[in-house]
């Protein structure tokens, strides 16, 4: 389906995370040889996830076997050549570790006042300023419940160990949620981190997060400012141990500069033409 140009929290975040990465992925559309295994858990326990809230949103009784097909066909969409996984790791050690953080789940009381289950918004987003930028923002929200003080939502995550608070207050994602769903719906809305815990024993650890009309405004600056680096084409690398050890373009990346992958726009010169 086409879509005019739009910016999302995976899109912004990558930017401000490694420019370079950016433009080989999004720019140049270069093809990602394999995927982190953490992110094809990730996808799969949310599709599982999504069968079992739409069976509540419908009013229908959860189907386990249904969940744990939705599972087991996510993962079917790669195969090992694709998935990237860690020293120790097998498809057949991480689908059942995903199956037992979806257990865990569906045996805690399930959400009620059900809004919407994965829903994709596409909104406008502001600036401090008051001013909306010609881009909207997507958001594609996990789960919305209704509460008595106005929207919720429900965003989840995996992860191989519990967040920290700040990893919910400081994130540009709930902001980008906030946004979204108070743009679309007019009602306050709040954000809920469920991490599902990957540990030997699985846990559930629930974060809140909210945001402030102030953080919404930065938001906006933030897309802006963006906005004006990629129009000026202003790619970098941003080198360190947590982006260069999990990146698909380590090659193209160091080939970046020389004649294969020009270097659209030095940094230092971009800065010295301002």
């Amino acid at each position: 389906m086409h879509r005019r140009p739009h910016w999302s929290y995976s899109s912004i975040s990558q930017y401000l995370t490694c420019p370079l990465r950016y433009y080989f992925q999004r720019i140049l559309c270069l093809p990602q040889p394999t995927v982190g295994s953490g992110l094809v858990l990730g996808s799969a326990v949310h599709a599982g996830l999504a069968e079992y809230h739409r069976h509540l949103q419908e009013g229908r009784e959860p189907d386990l076997a249904l969940v744990q097909r939705a599972y087991a066909e996510d993962w079917a969409r790669r195969d090992d050549a694709e998935i990237a996984f860690k020293d120790g790791e097998t498809r057949e050690g991480l689908m059942a570790q995903g199956l037992a953080l979806l257990d865990l789940y569906l045996n805690e009381p399930p959400p009620d006042r059900i809004v919407a289950v994965e829903q994709e918004i596409i909104a406008p987003v502001h600036n401090s300023r008051g001013e909306y930028l010609e881009a909207p923002l997507l958001a594609v929200a996990d789960l919305i419940v209704a509460t008595d003080e106005g929207l919720e939502v429900r965003e989840f995550k995996t992860a191989a160990r519990a967040y920290s608070e700040s990893e919910a207050t400081g994130s540009l994602q709930p902001t980008c949620y906030v946004n979204a769903v108070q743009e679309a719906f007019g009602e306050p809305v709040t954000v809920e981190y469920t991490v599902l815990i990957k540990t030997k024993t699985p846990k559930i650890q629930r974060l809140q997060a909210d945001r402030s009309p102030e953080d919404l405004g930065r938001l906006g600056d933030i897309v802006e400012t963006i906005e004006r680096a990629v129009q000026a084409k202003i790619y970098y690398p941003v080198e360190n141990q947590i982006n260069c050890s999990t990146c698909p373009y380590r090659g193209p990346c160091r080939e970046w500069g020389r004649p294969k992958f020009p270097q659209e726009t030095s940094l230092v010169a971009a800065l010295a033409e301002a």
